[in-house]
């Protein structure tokens, strides 16, 4: 989301508030116990100094967004600082990747911060949970990063519950999504099925079964409605038995393969059994995609 400006001296960013304030000695942070994670007074600090969290979940950033928020940041200035913390002369991000990026591509060389005392244990703790509450995170990167927690910062489901401020149930959901093979997940991640539908798909305990059910979710479009009733079925013990794989017709592999080596890219047609379909066909720059028209109008 792009940065709105605020009314007042906001409006000119917090560089017009911050004037020449220098920096916190070195011996000022140091001094506080990691345990306290004592929040400095608000300063600003030469960008290239500024070094990403090595403990970071979230490891995409979409480019349009990071433009639109760079371009905001030009005009506006930086509204909301970022959080580091001071290692060996530099400073590690605890809060605020995404700012720091967009403030690079807006070319500052200053950049205003927090400066927190943390451990890396809490560098960990405080990065996941900043991330989880992001909205734009995908339910595999948010089951993930609860795992994280659960795991090496040895948080408890309830004490979690708390500290992410979602109910138990929320956080269980999302853990089960991890019980489900790649493929499933893959599709999540995509979005070409929803939370609602992978929940149903928990229950399948063979990759090839759940794998079957998805490709079946996929070709006949089914609701989450009809894969509950699907898997129901299915895991009745007179029924449990392999689903038949839905795939496309034998020409249309051919075509697609054909399309495949045409275009010199990935390629995917999907066909539901009423004959309706998408013809996907994949390009990674701009360049590709010139290239792709070009072929397509000759």
């Amino acid at each position: 989301m792009v940065e709105k400006p605020k009314k007042g001296g906001l409006g000119k960013g917090l560089s017009a508030l911050l004037g020449d304030y220098n920096p916190p000695s070195e011996s000022v942070v140091a001094a506080d116990s990691p345990s306290r994670m004592k929040m400095s007074d608000l300063t600003k600090i030469d960008i290239n100094l500024i070094d990403v969290n090595p403990w970071q979940p979230r490891t995409e950033f979409e480019e349009e967004a990071l433009q639109e928020l760079a371009e905001s940041i030009k005009t506006h200035g930086l509204i909301q600082p970022i959080t580091v913390r001071k290692i060996k002369g530099r400073y590690q991000i605890i809060a605020g990747e995404r700012r720091l990026r967009a403030a690079k591509l807006a070319e500052l060389t200053e950049i205003p911060t927090y400066i927190r005392t943390a451990s890396d244990m809490e560098m960990l703790e405080m990065g996941l949970i900043e991330n989880i509450q992001r909205k734009d995170l995908n339910p595999i990167e948010i089951a993930l990063s609860f795992q994280r927690l659960l795991d090496e910062c040895n948080i408890r489901q309830e004490d979690l519950a708390n500290r992410v401020s979602k109910s138990r149930s929320v956080i269980s959901n999302h853990l089960r999504l991890l019980k489900l093979y790649p493929p499933v997940q893959t599709a999540i991640v995509q979005e070409k099925i929803t939370m609602g539908h992978a929940k149903m798909l928990v229950s399948i305990e063979e990759e090839e079964h759940q794998t079957d059910i998805l490709n079946k979710i996929l070709v006949e479009e089914l609701s989450v409605r009809q894969v509950e009733e699907l898997v129901r079925k299915y895991n009745q013990p007179e029924n449990k038995q392999k689903i038949k794989p839905v795939g496309l017709p034998h020409h249309f592999q051919a075509v697609k393969s054909k399309l495949k080596t045409a275009f010199n890219t990935d390629v995917d047609i999907k066909r539901n059994l009423k004959g309706k379909g998408t013809i996907v066909i994949t390009f990674k720059s701009d360049s590709e995609f010139e290239r792709i028209v070009e072929r397509l109008q000759k």
